[in-house]
């Protein structure tokens, strides 16, 4: 049975970190609908000048940062001690669990084209032993299971129309299938999805009609109950979709700024060790 669609959210300009033009998709008010991917923001410009101010050094704590670029770079840096850039077509992944605080600049190009997504960790993990992880352009595998549609296998898993088993980098908290999928105008794709998976799609570039419901660019939506999804192309533009699916935690959401716990108690406590200095739980790498 295929998925259809229900909540539609739109993206909208706004600013964060040092100055960086985005487009904002999801946040707090969007978190249960779309649990347990929390925050949803697009990068979209040609101009140096809207996001070389970066993100300035800021905490994290209770979630996983899974940044995507098609066009252009971002540079990582945490107080764990890693430090890496990805370029066009790779995949920056941090597990900020008990607590760790990062920075992230970004290089001028002729374009920075991508997104940055929050995915919420269950309760028991909260804590957990932060960790960064890069999947650079050599580890993605490329899957071409239609005609005029090429699948980009950034994190996950993938059955392909023959049947054929695809494996790419397993998250080590919440299980995370996310393809990067071109499409060319007029084509068409039916993705395999588990029957109990939470599932959504995000359009970085053109239309496209999803869950049986057309969408601009910049354009976010939830997938509910079937176990395929279909994605047509504008039958005169090629489009370029963002696919991911993992499993809702049903779990109380209790956020702050970069810090998302399930109480109010745990969010003050978070808060109060930043002031303190005793924020960080584990050891720098070096």
């Amino acid at each position: 049975m295929f998925r259809h669609g229900t909540h539609v959210v739109k993206g909208y300009r706004t600013q964060d970190g040092a100055g960086v033009s985005l487009v904002r998709v999801l946040g707090a008010e969007t978190a249960e609908a779309f649990d347990p991917f929390l925050m949803l923001d697009s990068f979209d410009s040609t101009d140096p000048d809207a996001y070389t101010a970066g993100f300035p050094l800021h905490p994290h704590r209770g979630i996983e940062t899974v940044t995507y670029l098609a066009e252009g770079a971002i540079q990582h840096r945490d107080t764990m001690g890693f430090s890496d850039t990805i370029h066009a077509g790779e995949v920056q992944w941090m597990c900020a669990g008990s607590g760790i605080e990062h920075d992230e600049q970004i290089p001028p190009a002729k374009r920075l084209l991508g997104i940055q997504l929050w995915l919420n960790l269950p309760k028991r993990d909260k804590m957990a032993h932060p960790f960064y992880h890069a999947i650079h352009a050599g580890d993605v595998e490329e899957v071409r299971p239609a005609e005029g549609v090429t699948l980009r296998l950034l994190a996950g898993s993938y059955e392909d129309p023959a049947g054929t088993q695809h494996k790419g980098f397993e998250g080590q908290h919440l299980p995370l299938d996310f393809y990067e999928i071109a499409l060319d105008p007029g084509a068409k794709l039916n993705v395999p999805v588990n029957e109990d998976a939470s599932v959504m799609a995000f359009t970085l570039e053109g239309s496209a009609t999803i869950g049986g419901l057309p969408l601009g660019a910049k354009t976010a939506i939830k997938l509910e109950e079937g176990d395929r999804v279909k994605i047509e192309a504008d039958p005169d533009a090629p489009s370029h979709v963002l696919f991911l699916s993992s499993v809702a935690l049903h779990e109380p959401i209790a956020w702050g700024g970069p810090i998302v716990m399930n109480t109010e108690e745990e969010l003050l406590a978070a808060f109060r060790e930043i002031e303190q200095g005793t924020f960080q739980k584990e050891q720098l790498e070096h």
